[in-house]
């Protein structure tokens, strides 16, 4: 860990690694993720931030995964396994070309590219890379037992939830669950290898950015789904009825987003048990994050002074109410565990005094989003003069429209409000907010990569409330030099890079 990253001065760009470019129908941990590495250097990046590396779930979301620890088996790159005999390179000769592909097609066949990949290791791995294999199922022991066992059951049963599953199993009695391990010990093997894939595969990413100064910022979702291997595993630390269903939900109220309010179904978690062992179970969650990327931004942190919690029987959030938070007792744990904590505290929606006093008690730098701003006035605390240091600005996060999309798209009076502040008629307004977050005193400005590349809205990564979301993809012939070399000068120009470390002509 190094928290002395989010006391430095820096800037960054906000892509998940499905995104990027490549023949296998999704970005993952191959060549252009090395590409991209290189490419955020030459523009005099720090930080590569993502999404929840985490499994996906329902409509491809990185949000509502299947566990709290372990990778997306998607991003695990093919490349590797055919260079280590174990899968055919010419299983990979259909792969995915088209610049528009369905995710529902494209997941089955990385899937079964992966089953083939491990039978190809059972086949033909040598005793040392066996032996390797066991000691990382070891060290991993603690969340990856519960989770290779959840998953060839999740297979086994379809899509039933865990709790449609056997009785037996659904109540996780020990004789039921030693039968099912010995009954799909191959599964079982099988969902280890992919975890044992995606690690080696994304510590070495993890080196190879670090050692050209480029850090990878994570994605904690504060939430986790009822579907999920933490929920089967410790039921107990839920609020769940007898038949192990959430009894309420979590989400948000009305906002910006959603007039009415955000339903996300999420179970609730049971504070009090956390508490009773020392929130062991989020010290393990964030030393896992921490060991997967150099800094993690927890998603929704007001969430921990204060949710709004939602009867399961309501259609909508607009009828939850707010219910305290664990609050600072949470961080304090896990500091004593861990020691500093490098976090960026997502701190939007409706922030309150209590939530500000937590983050401030926390000491982690809060969030703020230039687009955010033009449907205020001056006094809004997402515009930049009204920015404190320890600040992560972004001109827009995943969840927004891309700059031109909303400059296309916001409202007379907020053009005219963003025109006079950014000092543009619209014309190259992406440029302009970058430009306004670097040159800002907030320690960290980020933006997105399609904001970089003046791409319009119909790139967007998501929109709230919608389940066409989470695929977008880019094409390298769509990057120019020029966007490396203008994104590096207005980096330097802004304190967050030194020049002397830009390859520019001056």
């Amino acid at each position: 860990m190094n928290p002395e990253l989010l006391t430095q001065r820096s800037a960054g760009v906000v892509l998940h690694p499905t995104s990027l470019p490549g023949p296998h129908g999704s970005g993952d941990f191959g060549p252009n993720a090395y590409y991209f590495v290189d490419w955020l250097h030459t523009a005099g990046q720090t930080l590569w931030q993502t999404l929840p590396l985490g499994p996906i779930g329902l409509a491809n979301s990185p949000y509502m995964g299947r566990s709290a620890m372990a990778g997306n088996p998607f991003l695990v790159a093919f490349e590797p396994l055919v260079e280590r005999g174990w899968l055919a390179a010419t299983a990979l000769q259909n792969s995915f070309v088209a610049e528009h592909v369905r995710f529902d097609d494209v997941l089955p066949w990385r899937m079964q590219r992966l089953r083939e990949a491990f039978a190809g290791f059972q086949d033909r791995a040598d005793t040392a890379t066996r032996e390797s294999f066991a000691a990382w199922q070891r060290d991993n022991a603690t969340w990856l037992e519960d989770y290779a066992l959840f998953m060839a059951l999740d297979t086994a049963y379809g899509t039933d939830l865990w709790t449609d599953w056997p009785k037996p199993l659904a109540a996780r009695e020990p004789k039921a669950l030693a039968e099912a391990r010995s009954t799909n010990a191959v599964e079982v093997a099988f969902w280890s290898f992919v975890q044992w894939q995606f690690d080696l595969q994304l510590q070495a990413l993890k080196a190879y950015a670090n050692e050209r100064g480029v850090y990878l910022v994570g994605d904690l979702p504060i939430f986790i789904a009822h579907h999920s291997c933490d929920c089967w595993a410790r039921p107990e630390l839920y609020l769940l009825d007898a038949e192990g269903q959430p009894s309420v939900v979590a989400g948000v109220p009305p906002d910006y987003f959603a007039v009415e309010g955000q339903r996300w179904g999420n179970p609730l978690y049971d504070w009090k048990a956390m508490e009773a062992d020392g929130y062991q179970w989020w010290v393990e969650r964030i030393r896992r994050q921490l060991y997967l990327a150099n800094v993690i931004r927890i998603d929704h942190f007001r969430g921990f002074e204060a949710y709004w919690e939602i009867p399961v029987t309501e259609p909508t959030a607009i009828n939850g109410h707010w219910v305290k938070g664990p609050g600072i007792a949470l961080f304090e744990a896990v500091e004593r565990a861990l020691g500093k904590l490098p976090i960026i505290a997502e701190d939007l929606g409706l922030i309150t005094p209590e939530v500000d006093a937590l983050r401030l008690a926390t000491g982690f730098p809060g969030m703020r989003v230039l687009q955010f701003a033009f449907s205020e006035d001056a006094s809004s605390s997402h515009l930049p003069h009204n920015y404190e240091p320890n600040t992560v600005v972004y001109c827009g996060t995943h969840d927004n429209d891309m700059a031109v999309g909303w400059w296309v798209c916001s409202n007379p009076r907020e053009r005219a409000f963003a025109g006079e502040y950014l000092g543009t008629n619209g014309h190259e307004v992406n440029w302009a907010m970058i430009r306004a977050c670097s040159m800002s005193v907030a320690n960290h400005a980020l933006c997105q990569f399609q904001d970089v590349l003046g791409l319009d809205g119909y790139h967007r990564m998501n929109t709230p409330g919608s389940m066409e979301c989470w695929t977008w993809r880019f094409r390298w012939d769509w990057v120019r030099a020029e966007h490396a070399e203008r994104l590096a000068r207005i980096t330097a120009a802004s304190g967050r890079i030194g020049f002397d470390r830009l390859r520019l002509p001056y």
